[in-house]
């Protein structure tokens, strides 16, 4: 991911400044910064659901293996009786 120095920062600042206007620049930020939010929010949702979707396949593949050791065990008790 690449990283931006703060003199980065201040180049992009003065162009958005000359390009926008100071006027129009905190309405543009604040719109920007609902933008970013939104995405955040959707990457946070995809990202749950792909752990959902693990947590569901790691019980689809435990169940298999329950089922046999249990009847292994009622095999064994009807074995000792």
């Amino acid at each position: 991911m690449p990283q931006i120095g703060w003199s980065e920062l201040l180049v992009i600042a003065v162009i958005a400044i000359l390009v926008i206007g100071p006027k129009d620049l905190p309405v543009i930020a604040k719109k920007v910064g609902g933008w970013i939010r939104t995405i955040k929010g959707y990457a946070g949702q995809f990202q749950n659901s792909l752990e959902n979707i693990e947590d569901i396949e790691t019980v689809e593949i435990e169940k298999p293996e329950r089922k046999k050791t249990t009847s292994k065990n009622q095999k064994k008790t009807k074995l000792d009786s």
